[in-house]
């Protein structure tokens, strides 16, 4: 059996996701034919660093555009549209079609089956975090022959929302804390002693705070230095300077960061660095403030007070997809956040036993790593009869492997 993992995407935040479970699977079955595959230096740096840290040696390829007319629309369209992360699949056909099986992150692989005819590849989703919102769990989901899921919520919302086929999904904790360091990061900010608020708005336009109330939350610690602020969004916020989501269209532009809150001295911003991805200032960190992140569970790891922006006016209470906001205060906007802060702190005792169930219904986590446990449920599906899709698919020819589609990493 040949098994890859991938990891396309304009960011490394996913890596993390679904790399332990490729390394705990050379632990367990080195006789398994394991490649990694990347699409940028920075993702095959990242790789890399976690393969050479834990000791393991697993080779790994980065695939690059081929075809002229998808490089040329890379090139004038990439500011806006993920041409790359869509295109490297048409582009390497021949390269997945020698894969027995693909362990992917995200959702954009389904292309190999549901356009390019490729319904023998075993396509296993390792997801990649345990939020809430609804597009985690729209039917596109059911298209994967097996789904690696966090936690018993996780597994209900994919049975009932998404279709998923109960033996198609293995419940096996959350890889990504296989990686927790052992002592909460302290950054040089917090050396004063304040508390440390992070401020973690989303991405999409129709979800997050940062288009409505960002500048204003930023504004407000400009002017009260009571907390420190990390000032930590979603990776992909500032990586274009247009955000265009897909699940609900919309379109909205992130701007820039005033130096002012740059030079702050009890502001730290960071827009996309390793840091965003490993925990770092989930950890660190001593309240939430955000919105609809996933991170909202990381940071309940270790219990501390939340606060939430409702900057879309949505009747949350409800709504599954906003369950998270039963963990802490919500508020409407930021014209009064240092009180709201304050009273998210003392009203903290209050909410921590709907903070730990929830913390444990996202994640079944046991003595055995995460990671381990994938690793099995990996093997256990490669033997298993390869899942073919109702709806039918459209044929691709394949070609054989050509060498020259990849990068020796």
């Amino acid at each position: 059996m040949k098994i890859g993992f991938l990891f396309n995407h304009d960011q490394i935040h996913q890596v993390a996701h679904s790399l332990p479970v490729a390394m705990a699977l050379a632990r367990r079955a080195p006789s398994q034919d394991i490649v990694i595959a990347t699409t940028s230096g920075r993702l095959t740096e990242e790789v890399r660093r976690h393969l050479n840290a834990a000791g393991i040696d697993l080779p790994v390829v980065q695939l690059r555009l081929r075809k002229p007319i998808t490089r040329f629309a890379a090139r004038h369209l990439e500011a806006v549209l993920p041409i790359s992360k869509i295109g490297i699949y048409r582009d390497n056909l021949d390269f997945f079609a020698s894969l027995d099986a693909l362990v992917v992150a995200e959702k954009t692989s389904l292309l190999l089956k549901s356009r390019y005819g490729l319904d023998g590849l075993r396509l296993i989703h390792t997801r990649h975090g345990a939020g809430d919102r609804a597009i985690g769990f729209n039917k596109s989901s059911a298209g994967f022959d097996h789904v690696l899921v966090s936690g018993p919520k996780i597994r209900e919302r994919l049975i009932r929302d998404a279709g998923v086929a109960p033996e198609r999904l293995s419940t096996v904790g959350y890889p990504k804390f296989d990686l927790m360091p052992a002592n909460p990061p302290r950054l040089p900010i917090q050396a004063n002693g304040k508390p440390t608020v992070l401020y973690n708005p989303h991405v999409s336009p129709h979800l997050s705070s940062w288009y409505r109330h960002g500048r204003a939350v930023l504004d407000h610690f400009l002017h009260d230095d009571r907390y420190n602020l990390i000032f930590a969004p979603h990776v992909m916020l500032f990586h274009r300077r247009f955000v265009l989501t897909i699940d609900k269209l919309r379109v909205d532009r992130p701007g820039l960061i005033d130096q002012r809150v740059l030079d702050a001295p009890n502001i730290h911003v960071d827009l996309g660095s390793r840091a965003c991805t490993d925990m770092t200032y989930t950890a660190a960190a001593d309240i939430y403030l955000g919105d609809v992140s996933s991170q909202i569970y990381e940071f309940l790891y270790r219990p501390r007070p939340c606060l939430f922006l409702n900057s879309h006016g949505v009747d949350w209470q409800d709504d599954a997809n906003y369950a998270h906001w039963q963990t802490g205060p919500v508020i409407g906007g930021a014209h009064d956040l240092g009180a709201a802060l304050d009273r998210a702190v003392a009203s903290h005792a209050d909410y921590l036993p709907i903070q730990r169930e929830m913390f444990s219904r996202s994640f079944d986590l046991t003595d055995e790593p995460s990671a381990s446990r994938a690793a099995d449920a990996v093997l256990s599906v490669l033997d298993r009869p390869t899942f073919r899709p109702v709806v039918p698919l459209r044929p691709a020819t394949v070609r054989p492997v050509d060498q020259s589609s990849v990068v020796a990493a």
